[in-house]
């Protein structure tokens, strides 16, 4: 089972570029998080240029990402307040799910990540001083403390929830009315992922959680997440929402379903798992 944003089979990370720069490179170019594609047509494409100035763009950063089968691939950073080349146009990644081919895809999400770090750690955050690349790893280095700063990630757990022919979903207040996902939380300083699962559910909805099963795992560049689903079976409590995280917890059989995430996500995912699973018996 491949997840979007997983990095493809073909694609050989890197950092150092190539000493003698590609005539053809593949670009992700990015104004903050919207990257550069045609106007049409569809499916859209992505530059595939020396270097973005070739373009008419100014741009603040780039970051060499690796190969891409035998294509070198890129991420550069315009400035906010630049325009996009005649014919091309800024958009969204959200927008281009459906779009996007799932190498695509997962390229366009590392590189995301990766230019937001380098533009969030140009500064030491003990010392301010500014920081500098190193040249043997994906990283800058403070000169003045030697504090060292990689791409962040954050662990998210994901959990869904089974009792009997059931399955715990809930909503969030960000969430349309009628759209209901698995509980999820962000890993606290100290916690294992089991830990972390048990103290959301419990603060989430009141209940108790046993048997959890590793299910999968999905990058998620927004802005910078790992997803980490698990299914688990309910071991005690009743449904007491915290009003905060939670607007609304229900148990729903697998036979009356209310709307579902898109199939994108990782949480769709786990949950047609449990129906399928769930169906069976």
């Amino acid at each position: 089972m491949r997840m979007p944003f997983a990095q493809p089979d073909d694609y050989a990370p890197g950092f150092a570029p190539p000493v003698q720069a590609p005539e053809n490179a593949l670009w992700f170019v990015f104004r903050r998080t919207d990257i550069l594609v045609p106007v049409s047509p569809e499916p859209p494409v992505l530059p595939r240029t020396a270097h973005p100035s070739s373009m008419g763009l100014d741009v603040a950063q780039v970051q060499y990402l690796g190969l891409l089968g035998e294509q070198h691939v890129y991420a550069a950073e315009v400035h906010a307040e630049a325009a996009p080349p005649q014919g091309w146009a800024f958009q969204g990644l959200r927008t281009l799910f459906g779009q996007f081919d799932d190498t695509t895809l997962a390229l366009a999400g590392r590189a995301v990540q990766i230019v937001d770090w380098d533009r969030s750690h140009r500064f030491c955050g003990a010392c301010a001083t500014p920081t500098v690349v190193k040249s043997t790893e994906r990283s800058r280095e403070c000169p003045a403390c030697g504090i060292t700063y990689y791409p962040r990630i954050a662990p998210v757990v994901m959990c869904l929830v089974r009792r009997e022919r059931s399955i715990l979903l809930a909503r969030s207040p960000r969430f349309p009315l009628s759209t209901y996902s698995a509980l999820a939380g962000f890993v606290e300083a100290g916690e294992t992922l089991e830990q972390c699962v048990a103290r959301e559910v419990m603060e989430e909805v009141s209940l108790q959680v046993k048997n959890l099963r590793y299910f999968a795992s999905q990058p998620w560049p927004f802005p910078h997440s790992m997803m980490i689903a698990f299914h688990a079976d309910y071991a005690g409590g009743d449904i007491q929402v915290d009003g905060v995280e939670i607007a609304d917890a229900q148990w729903f059989s697998i036979d009356a379903l209310p709307n579902l995430p898109g199939k994108i996500s990782i949480s769709r995912r786990l949950i047609d798992s449990a129906i399928s699973e769930l169906g069976a018996r």
